[in-house]
């Protein structure tokens, strides 16, 4: 798992689609969130506004990190070796997912920076002791929930498509800048068991008030169970990769 996740992140640091994804990008959502803030009369919760941008940097990382892996291992033509090799699949997708959590970790912290030195946000987090624990189970569970992901991405020849399909619905029902109170009723099943949610909640209550340890626990839980769900699919993926012939592009 070591040795697999410094492979992958020093990969990752390669790749300059991922390097703007990852460096760019949440940079974006955290201007924007601070404007739109600020012109909504909300000056108090500017450094939630930065914090969930970071949320949002690191959802997308993981996403299109996952799914960008998997579409260069097809690619590259060693994607039939990976699911052939004598180790199970899932201790292979583990590091890879887990790598563009972490990278997707500085999107976290370049956001709060980034609000603090150019916008005068005032960093006061409510719970400063609890808050890198809170950013560290959130990059646990988006990493286990990638795992999900990339079993998914392996039976799609065009992977790349479903992460632009997933990136926008997930954060917005998982209250990553818009509260899910201003939702649909019918949003709050899917609000519940999705860990970005409740990892959201975690972050989101270090900084402001509120309780950490409960949503913290709840996104490890459902974190676990997407990566039994991933145990699961990955059975079922792999036969019906095989049969469809859809590991490699030929």
């Amino acid at each position: 798992m070591a040795v697999g996740l410094r492979t992958h992140v020093l990969h990752l640091s390669r790749s300059g689609v991922e390097l703007v994804m990852a460096v760019f990008s949440p940079l974006v959502y955290a201007t924007l969130a601070v404007y739109l803030f600020r012109a909504g009369d909300h000056p108090d919760r500017l450094l939630q506004a930065a914090v969930g941008a970071g949320l949002m940097g690191v959802w997308s990382a993981v996403l299109f990190g996952a799914g960008g892996a998997i579409q260069e291992q097809r690619w590259m033509g060693t994607l039939e070796t990976l699911v052939s090799a004598p180790t199970r699949f899932s201790l292979v997708l583990m590091p890879i997912t887990f790598a563009t959590s972490l990278v997707g970790l500085y999107s976290l912290v370049a956001t709060v920076v980034w609000g603090v030195v150019v916008f005068d946000v005032p960093f006061a987090p409510a719970s400063p002791w609890l808050l890198a624990p809170a950013m560290l189970v959130c990059v646990v569970a988006l990493g286990m929930m990638g795992i999900l992901m990339a079993a998914t991405f392996v039976l799609l020849r065009n992977a790349n498509a479903l992460a632009n399909a997933l990136d926008y619905p997930v954060w917005m029902f998982s209250g990553v800048l818009v509260s899910t109170a201003s939702l649909p009723q019918w949003t709050r099943p899917i609000t519940w068991v999705l860990p970005t949610s409740w990892a959201a909640r975690a972050v989101q209550a270090a900084t402001g008030g509120g309780e950490v340890l409960r949503p913290s626990l709840v996104a490890l839980g459902l974190g676990a169970g997407y990566v039994g769900l991933a145990l699961i699919a990955l059975v079922w993926v792999e036969r019906r990769a095989r049969s469809a012939g859809t590991l490699t592009l030929t």
